[in-house]
């Protein structure tokens, strides 16, 4: 994955993947119960193919992880359990539930969204907006709770909207007590460069 992803420009880098990792581990530590194995190998491959850059292709990634695990030798039902992981870590849009069937896929679903928020998660937003051609905030355009994840996959809008359509509502959708911990920590710090940001947008400050 270090190879792979290494230099990506747009936020889903190796640096990602690594934070996500490290951050599963951390919050494994709460959760004894976890297998190892199966926390860190999702963690690691869950975004080895992801679907925002193949195309809306949802099952790219599970496909790419259970290829590369079969190359290992890993057994079908380890790779069966990171391929499940993978499927529920994503979000998906405002009003889409994302439920997760394992306690390892909370793990890595927590970690990979305390990435997106706070100040790296800012940087990573800006990293894609950019990445995507899309402008940092339009007033004219009003953000959209997606009730669909086709609806969420055809968002272009402004990077600003992704705030209030997706990362400003992370914090209430952790399921662990250390990810709740840090996310409240992370969302204060949003919530004050958001307030900034406005600020600064109509000569305030």
């Amino acid at each position: 994955m270090e190879e792979k992803f290494t230099g990506e420009g747009s936020g889903h880098d190796w640096a990602h993947i690594r934070r996500v990792w490290l951050m599963a581990r951390h919050l494994a530590q709460e959760s004894p119960a976890a297998d190892a194995e199966v926390t860190e190998l999702a963690a690691l491959l869950h975004d080895i193919a992801d679907w925002k850059f193949h195309g809306g292709d949802y099952e790219a990634g599970p496909r790419a992880a259970r290829e590369w695990l079969q190359t290992q030798g890993a057994a079908e039902a380890l790779i069966a359990r990171v391929e499940t992981i993978i499927r529920e870590v994503s979000f998906k849009g405002l009003g889409v539930a994302t439920p997760v069937s394992s306690v390892e896929a909370a793990l890595v679903q927590d970690a990979d969204r305390l990435d997106a928020i706070g100040a790296v998660g800012i940087a990573r937003a800006f990293a894609y907006g950019g990445h995507k051609g899309r402008a940092l905030h339009d007033p004219a355009v009003a953000p959209v709770a997606h009730d669909s994840f086709a609806s969420y996959q055809q968002n272009t809008a402004p990077t600003l909207n992704h705030f209030y359509e997706k990362l400003l509502h992370l914090k209430d959708r952790m399921h662990t007590a250390a990810g709740k911990a840090v996310a409240e920590q992370r969302h204060a710090y949003m919530e004050g460069f958001v307030a900034q940001f406005l600020a600064e947008w109509d000569g305030q400050a």
